[in-house]
């Protein structure tokens, strides 16, 4: 909890420099994915699919692994055991759109325009346990990356999230002409 609110602080002070780091996107979501299918999904079955070409990207690594570890901790969290968990990344128009479906508890409609606020709980998740600062932290992470993150969710059916990043895709290098020589 307490590097939550650490984390939290630095996204709200300002003191969190995004980095860009060049990187496979579907290889980095697989292993997402195999870790949580090795710690905490083991009881649910996580589907991973792509659309488009999901290859090279630029991105912040550390802010887009906090955004997919807390969207996947809490649909794991907040889904009855045995439940799938569907993960769609889907890559076009210079964007990579992540999809995170659960089949959870859903949050209810007077919850969910607080959402995203520090410490806030949904008013259905009594007995599990959690600090409320998880989606504040991602829409940070998100808000950073100069991305967007939406929400669908009905009570009792589960909740879908939807972030979508700007990809900066790298351009692969053009082969430097030759230089004209002049002689004299």
């Amino acid at each position: 909890m307490l590097d939550e609110i650490l984390l939290l602080g630095r996204t709200e002070s300002g003191r969190v420099e995004v980095e860009y780091t060049r990187l496979e996107l579907k290889e980095f979501c697989y292993e997402i994915v195999e870790a949580f299918q090795l710690t905490g999904g083991r009881s649910h079955q996580i589907l991973f699919s792509t659309e488009g070409d999901c290859t090279q990207a630029e991105v912040d690594v550390g802010l887009l692994r906090h955004i997919l570890d807390n969207l996947f901790s809490n649909a794991i969290k907040y889904s009855s055991e045995g439940s799938a968990v569907r993960f769609t990344l889907s890559c076009q128009d210079n964007q990579a759109k992540f999809h995170i479906q659960d089949q959870g508890i859903g949050v209810p409609k007077k919850d969910q325009s607080k959402l995203f606020e520090a410490f806030h709980r949904a008013s259905n998740v009594s007995g599990i346990q959690g600090t409320g600062l998880g989606l504040a932290i991602v829409k940070r992470c998100v808000d950073l990356l100069q991305g967007q993150i939406h929400f669908e969710s009905r009570e009792g059916i589960g909740t879908t999230f939807t972030v979508i990043l700007p990809r900066n895709l790298m351009q692969p290098e053009h082969e430097q002409a030759p230089e004209d020589y002049c002689l004299q």
